[in-house]
């Protein structure tokens, strides 16, 4: 039916389409990887974000200042003139 050439081609695709897709998953795993390392990485960035709201919250509350170039609290709020 088929000639021995003619198989030769067939199992030569065959082993193609096998290797290509194996690369693609490899890729695709590598890619999913750097995606999820991002995602931690926004989330804990967005952690940090809230706990320092609640700092400055609690600074105000507090009656001091909030140094926002140092990003800390410090000393207490200057006084007002009468």
């Amino acid at each position: 039916m088929f000639s021995g050439l003619t198989l030769k081609i067939i199992a030569g695709i065959a082993a193609l389409a096998a290797i290509g897709i194996v690369i693609h998953k490899i890729r695709q795993s590598g890619a999913d990887s750097v995606r999820s390392t991002i995602e931690r990485q926004n989330n804990e960035a967005g952690n940090a974000a809230d706990e320092g709201v609640l700092d400055y919250d609690a600074c105000r509350d507090a009656g001091r200042v909030w140094d926002f170039g140092a990003g800390r609290c410090v000393g207490p709020a200057p006084g007002r003139r009468n």
